[in-house]
């Protein structure tokens, strides 16, 4: 993939002082950001039972806890882990360059087509 199919979300400072957990929304995609271990990950920050913002949520190790009834779902994969939710979360391709994250224009425009 060519570098101008990247875009910036955030900086992994601004991850860091975030506690790990950043809602950002990028071209009207909402997202959320997470940092785990050094590892970032990003995933769509709706969750799929109740539409409620994974970003306000509570993250332990690799999984999200949703803010409004708390299903869980795996950052690295968006698979449910934890009932109501029972449909996956879609997940974003990220990576860093320097104190920069980014995450894949095709990804987005994916996410996109979706709604």
């Amino acid at each position: 993939m060519a570098d101008s199919e990247w875009i910036r979300i955030a900086s992994a400072t601004e991850l860091r002082e975030a506690g790990g957990l950043l809602g950002q929304s990028i071209r009207g995609v909402p997202l959320a950001v997470y940092e785990v271990g050094g590892a970032c990950f990003v995933t769509l920050d709706r969750c799929t039972h109740a539409q409620a913002r994974l970003s306000e949520g509570y993250l332990e190790g690799f999984l999200i806890e949703c803010p409004l009834h708390q299903g869980l779902f795996d950052i690295r994969t968006g698979e449910a882990k934890g009932p109501p939710c029972t449909e996956p979360l879609r997940t974003f391709e990220v990576r860093r360059e320097g104190e920069d994250l980014l995450v894949s224009l095709k990804s987005l425009q994916e996410a996109q087509e979706e709604e």
